[in-house]
């Protein structure tokens, strides 16, 4: 008989086998033996009180066998079947490509980046040389920005698609299965590059084609359509011709959208937000949420994963807000080209390193951006350039991360001295109080003053922030018909993901990706 349940239980109970099996047992008073296999639905933690419980959704087989996993994503041959061009290899080109090939289309993706195993070598140059790769880094590459800064699988974009397959199709190319039932479902930097490769060979195996090191230049248009999509690899010039083209190059693919511009097809200023990383001791933030002394965090924490905060607080009409908080995490060198520092943040599966980083942002409408407002759709994106420059001078013309302990920027003083820090280009003393535009840095000084009434001890010098946060998303969007999913001009260019405006993650980018997949297909059934 299968037993549907939902227990608040102790975290022990919650993450321990041996504990859970002797609480159902308890609680359907039954045998340890007639008990043949428990499968974990849904879990989520609830640490308000200093009692934590963990609310489990579960089901129980007793007295009959627990059936096997059967998450399984099988290739089937599209090689002859109709192309279509994927602009980009992030979770929305790949997506897209193993939905297109369920349909029986044939995915062609091009991808200016190279390949996981390949991209780690430009990302360790980042670190240790201070080189920036333009076309191979954090953000570009196979598997996209996610890849190599977490593996985040958290979203409230259940309206855009099913998230419950976006995330079963990750186990079926390897995640664990713990993904599906926990409220903010995490892979893991050091996991996430294996499920790409075998997303990658599954692609392959299909009849699809990816090309990396591919970076589009052109496209040839005429009556309304790209006839072919011009690229460049290794310094030889290729065209490729489909019937429809999905463009999914992420937030950062900013000469995507200086091309659309001078072919004239519309592009517009979108809001964004952009701010610092801060970083705490993870032990700290442990005792905040936990409830307990920094002490007693070890002991606490035999059970309980590193501790997440999220935090908001409205100042003068404007949201402040924590984004991409990595509990255990690394913050990371972000910056695509030249004259630029960018941080993200990341976490291993473990979530085991000693610091808790976050982006603490401002939100910023385009429209608001007076002194850009020569540059029109452009913008938001010079308003990004001209910050990730000043970050870079600031750092002393490197990818080092100008810095600041918390409780000094906000009381506006240049810190003597700086906490340790994760970022390991390194950090620099800098006074990011006078150098960030005061309708940012006198908000964060605000917001961050609120968050430590919020979680007493917070806001120390125990922290610190390192600037810029400024790739939340793309300043920009390309719009796209509400049904169709195609470009208003261009009636085969379906923009997708991130960076067309449409996505924020990678569960949400993916799901943009299929729909742009199915919205293909569609248009060939309907002829």
């Amino acid at each position: 008989m299968i037993h549907s349940l939902t227990l608040a239980l102790t975290p022990a109970q919650a993450f321990d086998a041996p504990e859970l099996r002797m609480r159902l047992c308890e609680e359907l008073e039954i045998y340890d033996e007639q008990l043949s296999g428990i499968k974990i639905l849904k879990r989520s933690i609830d640490a308000r009180g200093r009692n934590i419980k963990v609310h489990v959704q579960l089901e129980a087989f007793v007295d009959e066998p627990m059936p096997e996993s059967n998450y399984k994503w099988e290739p089937r041959d599209v090689s002859k079947g109709k192309s279509v061009i994927i602009i980009g290899c992030g979770p929305a080109g790949m997506f897209s490509a193993l939905r297109l090939i369920e349909l029986g289309l044939k995915p062609i993706i091009l991808e200016r980046g190279k390949d996981v195993q390949r991209r780690r070598r430009d990302i360790a140059a980042i670190h240790k040389l201070h080189y920036v790769n333009p076309d191979s880094n954090y953000c570009f590459g196979e598997g996209g920005a996610g890849t190599y800064s977490d593996g985040k699988l958290f979203t409230r974009s259940g309206k855009r698609g099913d998230i419950n397959r976006i995330l079963e199709l990750f186990v079926a190319h390897g995640a664990d299965e713990t993904i599906l039932a926990d409220a903010h479902p995490h892979i893991g930097t050091n996991k996430l590059p294996q499920i790409i490769i075998k997303m990658r060979e599954n692609i392959l195996a299909s009849g699809g084609e990816i090309h990396f090191d591919t970076r589009v230049t052109d496209f040839e248009v005429s009556n309304n359509k790209i006839r072919s999509v011009v690229t460049e690899h290794n310094g030889v010039s290729k065209s490729f011709s489909a019937e429809n083209i999905i463009l999914a190059t992420g937030h950062s693919a900013r000469d995507i959208f200086e091309l659309l511009d001078r072919k004239t097809i519309l592009i517009e200023a979108k809001p964004f937000a952009v701010g610092v990383r801060v970083e705490h001791p993870q032990a700290l933030i442990d005792s905040l949420q936990y409830h307990c002394s920094i002490d007693e965090v070890a002991l606490r924490r035999e059970f309980l994963p590193a501790a997440p905060y999220s935090l908001v607080h409205q100042v003068d009409g404007k949201g402040v807000y924590s984004f991409c908080m990595c509990p255990g995490g690394i913050i990371a060198p972000c910056a695509t080209g030249p004259e630029q520092v960018v941080t993200n943040g990341w976490s291993p599966s473990k979530r085991n390193n000693p610091y808790a980083n976050s982006g603490i942002v401002v939100a910023v409408d385009p429209s608001e951006l007076t002194e850009y407002k020569q540059y029109g759709a452009f913008a938001g994106l010079r308003y990004q350039q001209d910050l990730e420059k000043m970050a870079w001078t600031a750092g002393g013309k490197t990818q080092t991360g100008p810095a600041q302990a918390l409780q000094d920027f906000v009381d506006g003083k240049l810190s003597n001295k700086l906490p340790d820090c994760s970022y390991q280009p390194g950090v620099i003393s800098a006074p990011l109080h006078d150098l960030l535009p005061p309708s940012i840095g006198k908000r964060l000084q605000e917001g961050f003053k609120a968050f430590g009434e919020k979680m007493k001890g917070y806001l120390s010098n125990e922290a610190l922030i390192v600037a810029i946060e400024s790739r939340t998303s793309s300043p920009i969007r390309i719009p796209r018909d509400k049904e169709k999913l195609h470009h208003p001009q261009i009636t085969n260019l379906f923009p997708c993901g991130e960076g067309a405006g449409f996505a924020g993650g990678i569960v949400s980018a993916a799901m943009d990706g299929e729909r742009c997949a199915e919205a293909i297909n569609d248009l060939g059934i309907n002829n």
